[in-house]
């Protein structure tokens, strides 16, 4: 019979685990980051429960509370699929603990901004968050793009970005500077002949796209009209923007390095709203017409 010191907690499991994916083939230092932050909320709940004692059931539980937080939801569930995978493999676990627990739904990326949202943000949003939303939303890039963005990379009225994902790079695109953007960028306090990135720490160290994102959270905290929105639905935003330009997909495509997919995706929704919109204008006008008929017979 195993002592008390013989049992494995999920706890000293989670360790191996993570030593495991510090060396593992094919996997990026962004990915290592996310299993390591994600499998934290795991811990938290069982880290001190015998390894072996696992099931399906409270993994359930796990996803059950963080329904409100789908996306999050589904990310602890990926780590703990890998980590279930290879935990079997070792006999860390008896079997699976993920079986036939799924995902929640998708709801098709995140949504585009409003009209509202993007007025209270440029009205009300300060430091660096301001400086991110409006890089975000005029170039329409990711935050692992824009926390790199600065001056070196302006070429001919543009900024040449080599897009990364997921720390490896998937091409480089070129991307119009807005006039919008120009004007806010001339508010900023940029030493002369700086050269380096637009967002960037007071004490000199490297702002990520991590701490965009926790200190644009923090600002939407105190900005009711933001809640519910993403510095990454400003993609989206960029994109139905370009359509009702009347930039093609393909066109849409190049200028914000998105699949054909998710530019269609997002037009879509902004065209079969456009087309709502416009079916009760004609709606609208065609009462008026026939009232003014009526009108005329009386």
């Amino acid at each position: 019979m195993a002592t008390e010191s013989e049992i494995k907690t999920f706890g000293m499991v989670c360790d191996q685990f993570l030593v495991w994916i510090m060396t593992a083939p094919n996997l990026v230092d962004s990915t290592r980051a996310q299993y390591r932050r994600n499998l934290e909320k795991a811990r938290r709940a069982w880290g001190s429960l015998p390894a072996k004692g696992l099931r399906p059931v409270h993994v359930q539980e796990l996803m059950d509370v963080l329904v409100a937080t789908p996306g999050a939801a589904n990310a602890v569930l990926g780590v703990l699929q890998a980590m279930s995978k290879w935990g079997v493999k070792r006999d860390h676990f008896e079997h699976s603990i993920t079986l036939g627990i799924t995902a929640y739904p998708s709801k098709g990326g995140h949504r585009p901004w409003t009209p509202a949202q993007i007025q209270a943000a440029e009205q009300k949003l300060t430091g660096l968050a301001r400086r991110g939303y409006f890089l975000e939303r005029y170039t329409g890039q990711r935050g692992s793009d824009v926390v790199r963005l600065g001056p070196s990379f302006i070429d001919e009225g543009g900024y040449r970005i080599t897009q990364i994902k997921n720390g490896k790079s998937v091409g480089e695109i070129w991307v119009p500077i807005e006039p919008a953007l120009v004007a806010e960028i001339a508010t900023w306090e940029i030493p002369p002949g700086y050269i380096g990135p637009y967002l960037r720490q007071a004490n000199g160290k490297k702002y990520g796209a991590k701490l965009l994102s926790e200190h644009f959270k923090e600002a939407r905290e105190l900005i009711p009209e933001l809640t519910g929105t993403t510095l990454h639905g400003l993609r989206a935003t960029r994109v139905v923007e370009l359509r009702q330009r009347g930039y093609t997909t393909l066109q849409i495509q190049d200028l914000v390095g998105m699949s054909a997919k998710m530019v269609d995706h997002y037009c879509r929704f902004a065209d079969r709203k456009a087309n709502g919109q416009a079916a009760l204008i004609e709606l609208a006008e065609r009462r008026e017409l026939a009232e003014h008929r009526k009108n005329r017979k009386s």
